[in-house]
């Protein structure tokens, strides 16, 4: 059994609200924001951020940091923190406790995996396993950064059996290009992206990507000789122009749009992927941000995967809608709105249901 589950999707926000953004959050059951909290990560910045969100309606919050969230990277901070606050340095430590006892409903990802179960009795009741990352392939000294040869390694720890991914970066020539045509997504995520194939990708970084693709992959073997050419078969989705009144949905449930051709949930029958049970609550983390599997294990998972799930919508839900020094003055965006449909976890469903 599935149930449409609403996603409304946010990302560098950079310490604006909503209301000073020009726009209400939508209604919805989740709420997904894609790094950038701050501008700077400073704790006055955090703590407006984290007010809004703590307050606003959803069941669950999803949330990555970004690289001018600099305070919420320790290591990077400890070494560059005085360039960006001089003698007014911050505390790391008070700064992550901020973001993460804020609310009970939210749920920092830091590259890592959680299991987020639906309870509301007015809700959809639906399950997912969603990982999330704050990295990104960024130029210049800012948090959470990484180098091409540690790439693929990085976004190798993305679990197969993910349903949904937020990261702060792009993927390479997906939602990632710059106003004078060039395309700084990553390629290592790119890969991992169409290895594991979720229904849901959200992300940010690129203030001028965003937007939406409907991405149908290639089969494996043609995608491992073709992959540099770029053969994946995009649909570039259409969302109302700045200003307009009207929401920027996207419907993948086939009620509005083509239904996305993707199966296999962690909790799907379908789904040959483990699943970490739980005690019970809303988010539940996985004890190592990958679950083992054997060598048998991941390569069928891996066909599993190649033939139950063919398409990812890949969302790019940057609110600040220009990147620095803003030419024209700041914009802004309004959130995207995702519908999804996602299975029905085993205590709302009819006897036989798989999720665990």
């Amino acid at each position: 059994m599935h149930r449409k589950t609403r996603f409304v999707c946010v990302s560098d926000t950079h310490g604006y609200t909503p209301s000073e953004a020009g726009f209400k959050l939508p209604a919805g059951d989740v709420l997904v924001h894609a790094g950038d909290l701050t501008n700077t990560g400073s704790m006055s910045e955090l703590r407006r951020t984290m007010d809004w969100i703590s307050k606003a309606d959803f069941e669950i919050k999803l949330i990555v940091a970004g690289n001018h969230d600099i305070t919420l990277d320790p290591d990077f901070y400890a070494k560059h923190g005085a360039r960006f606050h001089r003698d007014r340095l911050e505390d790391p430590r008070q700064c992550m406790e901020l973001v993460t006892g804020s609310a009970p409903s939210v749920v920092l990802l830091q590259h890592q995996t959680a299991v987020i179960r639906l309870t509301r009795p007015d809700g959809p009741m639906t399950a997912f396993k969603v990982f999330g990352s704050p990295y990104s392939q960024s130029k210049g000294d800012w948090a959470f950064g990484y180098g091409s040869s540690n790439a693929t390694a990085l976004w190798n720890e993305i679990p197969l059996d993910a349903d949904i991914i937020v990261t702060h970066t792009p993927p390479r020539s997906h939602c990632d290009q710059k106003p004078h045509g060039s395309f700084v997504g990553c390629d290592a995520l790119r890969q991992a992206l169409s290895r594991v194939r979720p229904p849901l990708a959200v992300c940010g970084h690129v203030h001028e990507g965003r937007g939406y693709e409907r991405v149908r992959w290639q089969p494996a073997l043609i995608r491992t000789r073709l992959y540099a050419h770029g053969v994946d078969n995009v649909t570039r989705g259409a969302l109302p122009p700045p200003g307009s009144k009207k929401q920027s949905l996207v419907d993948l449930t086939g009620k509005r749009a083509e239904r996305l051709d993707s199966e296999g949930f962690s909790c799907s029958p379908a789904s040959p992927g483990p699943m970490s049970p739980s005690s019970g609550g809303s988010a539940v983390p996985e004890q190592d941000s990958v679950p083992y599997l054997s060598a048998a294990d991941t390569q069928r998972l891996d066909r599993a995967l190649q033939t139950l799930r063919k398409e990812t919508c890949i969302v790019d839900a940057a609110v600040m809608a220009t990147s620095w020094p803003h030419p024209g003055g700041k914009r802004f965006n309004a959130p995207i709105v995702v519908d999804l449909e996602l299975p029905v976890w085993q205590g709302t469903a009819a006897a036989g249901s798989p999720c665990i």
